[in-house]
C-alpha cells in the first residue's frame, strides 16, 4: 500500500513518528519543528506542518523563531538538558535563512548534540536558475550555500528527487541517534522538491524506535585500568559531559566514595558531583580552581570520564605535570578514548564505572591524599565566599550603583533553587561560573563552552526550559551576548517560556578585554565607546539603555542598583509567571580569584609595544610547561 504525499509532506509524518529509548525508557525524538519561513519553505515544509497541526496539534509542533541561528541554539540546549534522547528540529528559508544556522550546525556538532537541520535549498529542475537568494557557482552547478553545511555536520544529504528521501531519513535518524557520532544532521531540501507529490509505502510511516544502547567494557581493558589504579599514587578523575549524558553521576558518586580519587570537572561535566562531596575538589583547567589545579599538577593518572579533552580542560597541556603521568579515558568514543595515548576503556561511561567499582573491591587511595584534596577543597571555598561577598577594599573602589561580578553570581547561586538552571555561554561569566558556581544538581549548570558562542544564552535558556519546564531557569549573559541575540526574548513571550535572564551591563567585552589586556595589547576596541576627537574608541561610553530594550520586547526588566536591590528581584523573578529580566551594572576591571593556571593564546613575537613585549615574553616562558603526553599507558616511565 502507498499513500502519496509531497515529500514535506514525507518528511514531517516520518518525524512525527520517531522514537528514542534507552533503559526501556521511550519518548518522541522530536519534540517538534522551530522555523522560520520565506519563500523556499513556505509553501513546502511549511504546508506539511500546517496540515499536521490541523491533523494532531501534538505529532510534530511548530515553534516560530525570530533568527535562524538562534533557533539551531534552542534545539541543541533542548537536546542537551534531555541527554540527548530527543531534539527538535529547524527549518528555514532558501539563502541566508539557511546559512544563518551553519554556525548553530556548528555548535551542536562541537558539543555532539544531536539537531535536525533542513535548510531549503536551489530548484532541483533548475528551471529558473537563478533564483531569489540563489548563489551561483560558475564551476559547479551542483554546489550551493548549503554545502557550507557538509564540514559542520555529522551528515549531510540533498534531496534531489524524492525517492532519496527515505535513505536519507534513515540515515539520518542513526546519526541523531548515536551517542558516538551524534551531532548537527543537514538535509538540504530543494524547494521545487518539496512541494512534488510522490507516493510513498505505508510502512515509511510506521511508528520506529531507535534504541540508545550501553556498549559495555571489555573486561582485559577493565582489568588493565584497574592494575594502573592500584599503582596509582595520585590519581584524578576528569569528569566531562559523558557524565551527564549516561547519567552516570551514581556511579562515579559511589566509585568516588569507594575509592577516594578526587573528582575534577570540565565545563560539560560540572554538576558530575555536588559542590561540597568530600571528593568534589571543583572545575579543572585554565577556568579550574586552585584545588583541581593543584591536583593535576601532580596527579599520576588521570581517569578522563566523558571527556574530549579541550585545550581549557588541559590548560594548553600545561596542566599536568607529573613526568610519570599516564591516562585512562572512558569513553563511548574511541577517538576521544585514545587521547593524551591513554588506555582507551570505550563504553557507557555508567557501565564502565559500574565495573570499575566493582573490580577495584576495598581499593582506596592513601589517607594523606584523601586529606590534601580536601585541605585543598576547603581552601578554595573559602575564596569562593570571600568572591561572593568581596571585603569592604574591593567595593569601596566600586562606583555607586555598580556590583562586582562575583556578587553577581554569588546571589543569584544563593537565592536560586538547587534544581534550578543557570545557563551562559560566552564572555567573562563562563569561566567565572565553572570555578565559583556551587553546582547543588546535575541539571542544575548548563554551559555552552565547546563553541562558546555570543548570543547562545537566551536561545539556549528557552531549549533549557521546554526540555525541564518544572525547573526555573537563570540565563546570565553580559551586554556584549545579549546584543549579539537578543531577539528570542520575543520567542520566549509568544510561546510564555518563563526565563530569568540576568542581564549584566558592563560597557563591552568584559572577557577579551581583560585577555587583551594580559597579553599587551591594552583593551584595544573591547570597550563600548565613543570615537574620541582623535579617532580612537576611547570616548565616553555608549547611552544604550538594554533595560529599555528588554521592555520593547515584551519581557518586564527589574533595574538594580545594589546587593539588597539584587536580592529582592532574584524572589521577584522566580514568584514570575513569564520571561522576566534583571538588569544590573558590573565593573569589568573587578576579575574573579586567579586559577593558577594558562591558556595558550599566542603573542606578537616583534612589536613596538612595550606591553606586548612583555606579555611575548611571558608568554615563551608559559610555553616550556606545555607538554605532548604521547607516553605509552603501559610503557616505562
Amino acid at each position: 500500500m502507498t499513500v502519496r504525499l509531497t515529500v514535506a509532506q514525507a518528511l514531517v509524518r516520518f518525524l512525527s513518528v520517531q522514537y528514542s529509548e534507552r533503559d526501556g525508557e521511550r519518548q518522541r525524538l522530536f519534540a517538534g519543528c522551530l522555523g522560520i519561513f520565506g519563500h523556499g519553505n513556505v509553501a513546502g515544509v511549511g504546508q506539511a506542518l500546517l496540515q499536521a497541526e490541523l491533523e494532531d496539534p501534538t505529532a510534530l509542533p511548530y515553534i516560530l523563531a525570530r533568527n535562524e541561528q538562534a533557533m539551531v541554539h534552542t534545539a541543541s540546549a533542548f537536546a542537551r538538558t534531555r541527554d540527548r534522547l530527543q531534539t527538535y528540529a529547524c527549518t528555514a528559508s532558501i539563502g541566508p535563512g539557511s546559512t544563518n544556522m551553519v554556525t548553530g550546525a556548528a555548535l551542536a556538532t562541537v558539543n555532539r548534540l544531536p539537531v535536525l537541520i533542513l535548510p531549503s535549498d536551489v530548484f532541483a529542475t533548475r528551471v529558473a536558475t537563478p533564483v531569489l537568494q540563489e548563489l551561483e557557482n560558475v564551476g559547479a552547478g551542483d554546489v550551493s550555500v548549503n554545502d557550507a553545511f557538509r564540514p559542520v555536520s555529522k551528515y549531510f544529504d540533498r534531496i534531489w528527487r524524492p525517492e532519496q528521501l527515505p535513505s536519507a531519513l534513515l540515515n539520518a535518524m542513526r546519526v541523531l541517534t548515536d551517542p558516538v557520532e551524534t551531532g548537527a544532521v543537514t538535509l538540504a531540501l530543494p524547494q521545487d522538491v518539496q512541494a512534488e507529490a510522490y507516493d510513498w509505502p505505508d510502512e515509511l510511516f510506521t511508528e520506529r524506535t531507535w534504541y540508545v544502547a550501553r556498549p559495555l567494557p571489555e573486561a582485559s581493558i577493565v582489568d588493565k585500568a584497574v592494575d594502573l589504579l592500584r599503582a596509582a599514587k595520585a590519581p584524578l578523575i576528569v569528569a566531562g559531559g559523558g557524565v551527564h549524558y549516561s547519567g552516570a553521576e551514581d556511579a562515579l558518586r559511589r566509585f568516588a566514595e569507594a575509592t577516594g580519587v578526587p573528582v575534577s570537572e570540565t565545563q560539560a561535566g560540572k554538576g558530575s558531583l555536588r559542590y561540597d562531596h568530600p571528593q568534589s575538589v571543583g572545575a579543572v583547567g585554565s577556568t579550574g580552581t586552585t584545588a583541581a589545579n593543584a591536583l593535576a599538577r601532580d596527579a599520576d593518572l588521570v581517569i578522563g570520564i566523558g571527556t574530549r579533552y579541550s585545550d581549557f580542560t588541559t590548560a594548553s597541556r600545561t596542566a599536568f605535570q607529573n613526568p610519570d603521568v599516564r591516562f585512562v579515558n572512558i569513553n563511548v568514543a574511541r577517538f576521544d578514548g585514545g587521547k593524551h595515548a591513554g588506555l582507551p576503556l570505550v563504553a557507557d561511561a555508567r557501565e564502565a564505572l559500574v565495573s570499575l567499582t566493582s573490580a577495584l573491591g576495598d581499593w582506596s587511595v592513601g589517607d594523606q591524599y584523601r586529606s590534601s584534596a580536601s585541605t585543598l577543597a576547603t581552601q578554595w571555598d573559602e575564596i569562593v565566599d570571600n568572591t561572593y561577598n568581596p571585603p569592604a577594599e574591593v567595593t569601596s573602589k566600586l562606583a555607586v550603583g555598580v556590583l562586582t561580578q562575583g556578587e553577581v553570581l554569588g546571589a543569584v547561586n544563593e537565592l536560586s533553587a538547587a534544581s534550578d538552571v543557570v545557563v551562559c555561554a560566552a564572555g567573562s561569566m563562563p569561566g567565572e561560573l565553572h570555578k565559583l558556581w556551587r553546582t547543588r544538581d546535575p541539571k542544575g549548570y548548563h554551559v555552552e563552552y565547546g563553541y562558546s558562542c555570543m548570543g547562545y544564552e537566551i536561545a539556549g535558556g528557552i531549549g533549557v526550559r521546554l526540555g525541564a519546564p518544572d525547573r526555573d531557569v537563570f540565563v546570565l549573559v553580559g551586554d556584549g551576548s545579549y546584543l549579539m541575540m537578543s531577539s528570542e526574548l520575543v520567542t520566549a513571550v509568544q510561546e510564555n517560556v518563563k526565563i530569568i535572564v540576568v542581564l549584566v551591563q558592563n560597557h563591552g567585552f568584559a572577557s577579551i578585554g581583560a585577555l587583551s589586556e594580559s597579553l599587551g595589547s591594552q583593551r584595544f576596541g573591547t570597550a563600548y565607546r565613543r570615537r574620541s576627537g582623535d579617532g580612537r574608541l576611547d570616548g565616553d561610553y555608549l547611552p544604550v539603555d538594554l533595560a529599555a530594550n528588554v521592555r520593547s520586547l515584551g519581557v518586564d526588566v527589574i533595574e538594580v542598583h545594589d546587593r539588597s536591590e539584587l536580592e529582592k528581584a532574584i524572589g521577584t523573578a522566580k514568584a514570575a509567571n513569564g520571561p522576566i529580566a534583571i538588569h544590573v551594572t558590573t565593573d569589568p576591571l573587578i576579575g574573579g580569584p586567579d586559577s593558577e593556571s594558562w591558556w595558550d593564546v599566542p603573542v606578537s613575537e616583534v612589536s613596538a609595544l612595550q606591553s606586548t613585549q612583555a606579555a611575548s615574553a611571558q608568554y615563551e616562558e608559559s610555553k616550556k610547561a606545555q607538554r605532548l603526553y604521547v607516553a605509552p599507558v603501559e610503557g616505562d616511565s
